[in-house]
């Protein structure tokens, strides 16, 4: 396996595939690099160079028991680039990744990114506060720690054959495939990753980290978005961006490069081509 290590001694698990610019997937929680499998063989067949990772306590990487908040997530990132010399590259994040995305180019800086695309993603900021009163209040985030501790593969079988991906809809077909691979990603990561996991995602405040970006940006947002609501996240997102475009996608669940992966693909090339 290709791995590097962090330097709190992390080991973090990658693939990088093909030549070409680079784009550097990150994926939502609880998952893994796996996620973007459809993605890495749609962008490796058009000429790019593709290479996602396993957050750390998810999937492939190592599961030790602390650093799990954006500004690890964001400097294990960081360590990648740095250890495959990435330049020029486009960062694609899907809603946790999203964040992830964010942080680290904030924090880290703008010389080794071209562009970067946040789809289904949590920033601004998920959870309610007085700066921001249409977010959701603390006692959802509370109740799926809760859920997650008293059984961790219910909790997540529930999430994939419903809201993840407006399976629960009326007249919605659900897929054994799609959900039996969500729960296999879920159930390869840690359960203290996952548990600390629900705070990072939503407590953590991007707004000033939004504002500090100026590499394109694009805000791709399902309006039926069931886990990161719309009207509170892209379009907050890309107002705050000073080089940001918000697509909208009506009816598109939060699992949209899943279940709608030919066109957010093709929006996807179009933006980096442009």
């Amino acid at each position: 396996m290709s791995t590097i290590t962090t330097a709190d001694g992390t080991e973090i698990f990658f693939k990088d595939w093909g030549d070409g610019q680079p784009i550097v997937f990150s994926h939502g929680w609880p998952l893994s690099a796996d996620d973007w499998d459809t993605q890495m063989l749609f962008f490796l067949r058009h000429g790019y160079r593709v290479i996602s990772h396993d957050r750390r306590g998810h999937g492939r990487s190592s599961q030790g028991s602390d650093g799990h908040d954006m500004n690890h997530y964001a400097d294990d990132l960081a360590a990648l680039t740095d250890h495959l010399n990435l330049q020029d590259a486009i960062h694609v994040g899907h809603s946790t990744g999203g964040g992830e995305v964010v942080r680290y180019i904030a924090r880290h800086g703008e010389d080794r990114v071209a562009k970067a695309a946040i789809l289904s993603a949590v920033p601004p900021l998920m959870m309610q506060t007085d700066a921001n009163p249409g977010g959701l209040p603390k006692s959802v985030f509370d109740d799926l720690q809760t859920q997650l501790a008293a059984n961790r593969s219910k909790f997540y079988l529930d999430l994939a054959s419903g809201p993840f991906y407006n399976f629960n809809r009326p007249g919605a077909k659900p897929s054994q495939g799609i959900i039996q691979n969500w729960w296999r990603q879920a159930m390869m990561g840690g359960v203290k990753a996952h548990y600390d996991g629900i705070a990072a995602f939503s407590q953590t405040d991007f707004t000033e980290d939004l504002r500090k970006i100026t590499v394109p940006v694009l805000v791709m947002h399902g309006d039926d978005d069931q886990i990161v609501p719309f009207a509170d996240s892209g379009p907050l997102s890309a107002r705050l961006l000073q080089n940001g475009t918000l697509m909208t996608y009506e009816g598109f669940p939060h699992g949209m490069p899943t279940t709608h992966a030919s066109t957010i693909n093709a929006d996807l090339l179009e933006f980096l081509r442009g």
